[in-house]
């Protein structure tokens, strides 16, 4: 037991200090932690130490995706998501049969099957990417495809390396594959869903914040367990269930249940992540001891890692760059059309256009309701909205050099490899190169992604991008004032009780901040303002709204 106390305190403790000293050291704290790891793995405490892989897959991932998840913004995510899902399952499969050919040639004796299982393992991106790219100049939109390719492709990576196990002992169907893979995706979104939906339905009725808090910790394995158990992807359903925690929360749950949500929730992320760099460090040296143990090389295994590396760079350069062409392209045919559809927009927001257009419809022989035409006018303003999105912030080779660069491996590759089963063929070699794969990336581009970003980056015109958040605080702040004008300010008699004239004072700057707070949600899915411009205010919301119920 004490040695065990000792263990979970020093873990901590090595967790705070890296995250502290990392970035004064100019050194991503996921490698100080591989390093300590390492270190300590010479000590006789942790001499035999063997972490099941199920413990990251199912305890450590489902939590950590789920908090990404629900910080996540989602219009964002809305907006970039044919760049994050061709990242996260066309390229996860694309570089895993590019890498199985690699190594079934490069590897004496070893399959297709069981190289492209190998492939899948070390073909997702991992989430400390991001952390890192945010420190930079780099736009927001490589951040959001960043962070939604790593909420994404472990799904598609797990579902590849088990349909390459089975076919590397039995038969192969590929439509079998696309079956599997769609029903494991359909179950997981099905599933995630309801749980994000139940736990803001019951969270709504928790008005401790602790106790609420509590339940949250709950959400991401309520999520996967069944999803898992039901043949889905976990990963998958813990991101639904945190994309639909994230989005409809602000409207449901209390500022104060958020607040403490979000403080513990970061707080659980910078354990778990912590965790899954340390383990990693104190395995290596075990694994390096099985390959010799194995009469195996541990240099050859070492270089063909770092071709593989080499390789999953290659191929993802070779993808990106075309993505970014079809995305300008998108952009441009949207800039063709923004002055016709900007022009109807103005129109239908009128009453006179309002009717011409439900007139329009009787004509074309639909049925429109007053509900409808106001969902199609949303789906305008949300169009007019993504049009600006992309064509004030295009990508260019900068973003592209950015999201090849920053696509490093990490935890899931060190949990997935230990999964391989007892039979496959140079276990240990496999296992050690997708280990070796992770640390390389992690060392090579992670330790210079920052530096060759800040290198790159253009010079930032300081004025030009305050005169714009400036603007829009302007237009947030006008909306703000405009939506609270239909609420009656309370009226007080001379002789009215000092508690009478408080308790109404306060009611009504709290109905004042919820008609705010539905406001700028409303810009929110509309996807007019700035993200995380709209999220400081809605922050401030929040603070003035705790404030004022902590008052009495």
């Amino acid at each position: 037991m004490d040695e065990l106390l000792f263990v979970l305190v020093s873990a901590l403790l090595v967790i705070a200090a890296a995250t502290v000293f990392g970035p004064r050291l100019g050194i991503a704290a996921p490698l100080i932690l591989v390093a300590v790891g390492v270190g300590a793995s010479f000590l006789p405490l942790f001499a035999d130490v063997e972490i099941d892989p199920e413990w990251i897959l199912a305890g450590v991932l489902p939590p950590l995706l789920y908090s990404a998840a629900v910080s996540m913004p989602a219009m964002n995510f809305r907006r970039e998501f044919a760049a994050i899902s061709g990242l996260s399952i066309v390229l996860v499969v694309g570089t895993s049969l590019v890498l199985g050919l690699f190594f079934m040639l490069v590897i004496p004796g070893l399959g297709f099957a069981w190289g492209v299982a190998l492939g899948a393992i070390v073909s997702p991106t991992d989430a400390v990417a991001t952390s890192i790219v945010k420190r930079t100049s780099v736009s927001k939109r490589v951040v959001a495809i960043l962070e939604g390719e790593s909420l994404l492709n472990d799904a598609t990576a797990l579902v590849l390396l088990r349909t390459a196990i089975v076919a590397a002992a039995a038969s192969f169907s590929f439509w079998g594959t696309v079956g599997t893979f769609s029903y494991s995706v359909v179950v997981a979104v099905v599933i995630g869903g309801v749980a994000g939906w139940l736990n803001l339905v019951v969270r709504k009725r928790v008005t401790d914040a602790t106790v609420n808090t509590v339940i949250s910790f709950a959400v991401p394995f309520v999520a996967s367990v069944p999803t898992e158990l039901l043949g889905g992807s976990g990963l998958v359903a813990a991101v639904v269930a945190g994309l639909v925690t994230g989005i409809r929360a602000p409207r449901i749950i209390s500022a104060q249940n958020r607040l403490s949500d979000s403080q513990n929730w970061r707080t659980v992320e910078l354990v778990l992540e912590g965790v899954v760099f340390l383990t990693m460090g104190l395995q290596i040296r075990s694994i390096v001891m099985s390959v010799q143990a194995d009469h195996a090389g541990v240099a050859p295994a070492i270089l063909i890692a770092l071709g593989a590396l080499l390789l999953t760079i290659i191929v993802r350069a070779a993808y990106v760059a075309p993505l970014l062409q079809g995305l300008s392209r998108r952009a441009r045919r949207g800039a063709e059309r923004q002055d016709q559809l900007q022009s109807f927009g103005q129109k239908v927001e009128t009453s006179e256009g309002r009717q011409e257009t439900l007139e329009k419809f009787a004509a074309k022989g639909r049925q429109v309701s007053e509900k409808d035409l106001d969902r199609f006018i949303r789906r305008v303003r949300r169009g007019i909205a993504d049009m600006d999105y992309f064509l004030r912030a295009p990508l260019g080779w900068r973003d592209g050099t950015a999201v090849v660069w920053a696509g490093m491996r990490g935890a899931v590759t060190v949990a997935a490899a230990q999964t391989l089963p007892p039979e496959t063929p140079q276990r240990s070699v496999l296992v050690l190169i997708a280990f070796a794969v992770a640390l390389l990336s992690l060392l090579i581009q992670g330790g210079t992604v920052g530096p060759l970003l800040r290198k790159i980056a253009p010079a930032v015109d300081d004025s030009a991008t305050s005169t714009q958040l400036d603007s829009e605080r302007t237009e947030i702040y006008e909306l703000m004032r405009s939506c609270v004008s239909d609420i009656p300010k309370p009226v007080h008699s001379e002789d009215s009780p000092k508690m009478e004239r408080f308790s109404a004072e306060k009611r009504y700057r709290l109905e004042v901040l919820k008609a705010q707070r539905a406001a700028l949600l409303d810009a929110r899915d509309n996807g007019i303002f700035d993200a995380e411009v709209l999220a400081k205010e809605l922050a401030n919301l929040d603070a003035s709204q705790i404030a004022i119920e902590m008052r009495g």
